[in-house]
């Protein structure tokens, strides 16, 4: 059963290149302000749905419908360039909403969307959305918040792209997953490996053999350990230098 968008949001952050560590999960709870007779008319005119691991939401050059709140999993955008080669741009979790920037059903995808593991959705068309936003002023808000944040996501991704080396932009992610994945254990940062490198090849921009040469060259610094299970950082500070 999916949760009331009232409760309490649990389980993964978003994930996306950013500067600003604490900026990394705003736009979560996307409807969470409204009342519950709101959310009960945001839910008459939504659909629920179930998207499997590894299937698509919406895919680039699509008309745009609508778009989805996630309610359970993780769901990545990604743009793939003319050369079939694609660039992550975020991972989106519990809370946030997906399908922009067109929210009410105009134009056409300039990216694509999957999901990560097994989610459930609530997908709200875009002539429903609009009925919304004229009926109930907190869900303007809402759809003026969400794009709000996504804006300035995809400005820090492009101002990390512009201005960071990928080996910057590497470290900056490390410190990222220890932000919102990691524990503290015995002096060091543990980060499960949810994340594969052709995961993070994809987030920072390189190729899986890069990734894989980089985090051997960290481990030869004595700055992390990799294992099959888990990267443990010695000393978040040594990835700053």
């Amino acid at each position: 059963m999916i949760k009331d968008l009232n409760d309490k949001l649990e389980g993964p952050s978003a994930i996306f290149l950013s500067e600003y560590l604490l900026d990394i999960n705003k736009g979560a709870g996307f409807l969470s302000s409204l009342s519950r007779d709101d959310q009960k008319k945001v839910r008459l005119l939504g659909t629920r749905c179930k998207v499997a691991k590894g299937e698509g939401v919406f895919f680039q050059g699509d008309p745009h419908t609508g778009v989805w709140i996630i309610e359970t999993g993780r769901v990545r955008t990604f743009y793939a360039g003319p050369s079939g080669r694609e660039i992550t741009l975020a991972y989106w979790s519990m809370g946030h909403f997906v399908g922009g920037p067109e929210v009410f059903g105009t134009g056409r995808h300039v990216w694509s969307a999957d999901a990560l593991e097994d989610c459930e959705l609530l997908f709200v068309s875009g002539m429903s959305l609009q009925r919304l936003v004229r009926e109930v002023p907190d869900v303007a808000i809402a759809v003026i918040n969400g794009l709000v944040n996504k804006g300035k996501c995809y400005s820090a991704l492009i101002q990390m792209l512009g201005t960071r080396t990928v080996s910057e932009r590497l470290r900056q992610l490390l410190l990222i997953l220890a932000e919102t994945y990691g524990r503290h254990e015995g002096g060091y940062v543990i980060i499960e490996r949810t994340i594969t490198y052709d995961q993070i090849a994809s987030i920072v921009g390189a190729t899986r053999q890069w990734v894989t040469q980089s985090l051997d060259r960290l481990q030869s610094e004595g700055i992390l350990t990799v294992n099959r299970k888990e990267i443990l950082i010695r000393d978040l500070s040594l990835l700053l230098d």
